[in-house]
């Protein structure tokens, strides 16, 4: 299934504030906008540096900008196949969520 990817335009806000970061996210963008999910591991196929949260979160994990950036996704396969984005910073900020197990249950957009 093609994915539809919410939240595209926060993304778009947070390239454009950490400008660095643009070229690895616009890479991002077109991977998930030419993808076919179908299962989980799709998402690995696609992105094989991707992480799945445990914890039935339904949620992964995206290295950006070699692993500098760092996005949790939430996803869902059904009739249509639904990308949420949960969270986006750098790769410090994910640790420190990490050490309040915020990871599993932040949704900040």
């Amino acid at each position: 299934m093609k994915v539809h990817l919410i939240k595209e335009k926060t993304i778009r806000e947070y390239v454009a504030k950490n400008s660095c970061s643009c070229a690895s996210f616009e890479v991002w963008l077109s991977k998930v906008k030419l993808a076919d999910w179908n299962i989980p591991e799709d998402i690995k196929e696609t992105f094989p540096s991707a992480d799945f949260l445990g914890n039935s979160s339904y949620r992964v994990i995206f290295d950006i900008a070699g692993n500098r950036f760092r996005m949790i996704g939430k996803y869902s396969f059904g009739e249509s196949n639904i990308r949420l984005l949960c969270w986006i910073g750098t790769h410090a900020e994910y640790d420190k969520l990490c050490k309040r197990q915020e990871q599993f249950s932040v949704f900040n957009y």
